[in-house]
């Protein structure tokens, strides 16, 4: 885990809140809006999946609207080309559902912040290895707190453990508990066709949870 400005912003958004928005399906032309709703209730982590409408395309105005401060990338990160396509489009951020050391390898040499999907501890230690910089357990609806737990348990104590897959604000506290640095959010969130209004709810609703 290399100590580059960018891990040092990366560290830094996720110490103001450890939160990461996911616009999955989120169209360009839209994009900067809610990235602005996200911003203005504190979120500086976002992801656009490459399962999106033109995702490099909503990347890119994400980066040029949002200020330095925000660590902007992609989700759903499946193959080392995408990781060129992302770092072209101005990405800092390679959020993968899998941990697929290649692609680790392939986005800490483009210069980004990686945090691959991980479901056992074998996964986990190959994961940072290659050098992840933070741990998405996924699906959570599968990885349940005394899972995360356990997790807890045998990998580094400063390795940040992000559950993603079914959060909504009433069911954080008990992945917290059991040792979540913070959490991907996604359809709770965001999801096609939620009005740059919805998102800023939501994203308030989530704000005021993790702040309990």
């Amino acid at each position: 885990m290399a100590n580059t400005p960018l891990r040092a912003r990366f560290d830094a958004a996720m110490h103001t809140l450890p939160l990461i928005a996911i616009l999955r399906g989120v169209r360009p032309d839209e994009a900067e809006a809610i990235g602005a709703v996200l911003h203005a209730a504190g979120f500086r982590l976002i992801e656009v999946p490459l399962n999106s409408p033109q995702p490099f395309d909503s990347i890119a105005r994400l980066r040029r609207s949002l200020p330095a401060d925000t660590v902007v990338g992609a989700g759903t990160v499946l193959a080392s080309a995408e990781v060129a396509r992302l770092h072209d489009a101005g990405g800092e951020l390679a959020v993968m559902p899998h941990a697929d050391v290649e692609v680790v390898a392939a986005a800490k040499a483009a210069g980004l912040v990686c945090v691959p999907g991980i479901a056992t501890p074998t996964e986990a230690f190959a994961a940072l290895r290659a050098g992840a910089d933070a741990l998405k357990l996924f699906p959570a609806e599968m990885l349940t707190p005394p899972v995360l737990k356990a997790l807890r348990a045998v990998l580094p104590r400063d390795v940040a453990l992000l559950p993603v897959g079914g959060i909504t604000p009433g069911n954080m506290r008990s992945y917290r508990d059991a040792g979540a640095s913070g959490f991907g959010l996604g359809s709770a969130l965001y999801s096609p066709g939620t009005t740059a209004e919805d998102v800023a709810r939501r994203a308030q609703a989530f704000v005021e949870a993790w702040r309990l």
